[in-house]
């Protein structure tokens, strides 16, 4: 048996998933897709004052819709909700715990009112836990996470970076099908109603 390094094959699969597939289907996002509500009553990124939802958070022009606790069911929510979840609750609250970026939260963060903003958001913070990831090296996956991860303080490391890889897929591909959806179905149905 080889000794593995262990620290770049977690760096190398959600680059390859990242470059590969992820990032490069969310190229040429339009505004009409990051706000487009594909059923009544979606969670969505508003401008400030617009929006309904029982918790509005961010600090900015935007909100992102929420609840507490989350109804069942909860709402279908948009790509620019899904895209705000990865940027903050995914990313940058993680980086901020664990690689030095400035605090935030759901609440004070900036939400971005374009597809393009949102997208430099998502790099920014993508290229943050990418360099943060590497400066661990091996010894640093192994450490226990912290309490910034509350029950899950014990865990290594790894632990995160293998949950981390499994949320960004995961979200990304349904803003994928949501691309995928507003392409068969709610662009067309925009362009009849005009």
């Amino acid at each position: 048996m080889t000794d593995q390094n262990w620290n770049s094959l977690l760096q190398h699969q959600i680059a390859w998933h990242w470059t590969d597939h992820l990032r490069a289907r969310l190229d040429g996002l339009t505004d009409d897709e990051y706000l487009w509500e594909p059923t009544p009553d979606c969670w969505n990124v508003r401008p400030r004052g617009t929006g309904t939802a029982p918790v509005l958070g961010g600090s900015g022009a935007m909100t992102i819709d929420f609840a507490m606790p989350e109804p069942d069911p909860t709402p279908f929510t948009t790509i620019a909700w899904r895209l705000g979840h990865v940027i903050v609750g995914v990313l940058a609250v993680r980086n901020a715990a664990h690689f030095g970026r400035a605090p935030t939260d759901y609440q004070s963060f900036e939400y971005a009112a374009t597809a393009a903003g949102a997208l430099a958001q998502l790099d920014a913070e993508y290229a943050t836990w990418l360099a943060g990831v590497e400066s661990l090296g091996e010894s640093g996956l192994a450490r226990p996470c912290g309490e910034a991860e509350g029950p899950y303080a014990e865990h290594p490391m790894a632990a995160l970076v293998l949950h981390i890889n499994r949320e960004l897929i995961h979200h990304l591909a349904e803003v994928c099908l949501l691309r995928d959806l507003y392409l068969h179905t709610g662009q067309k149905t925009r362009q009849e109603a005009s």
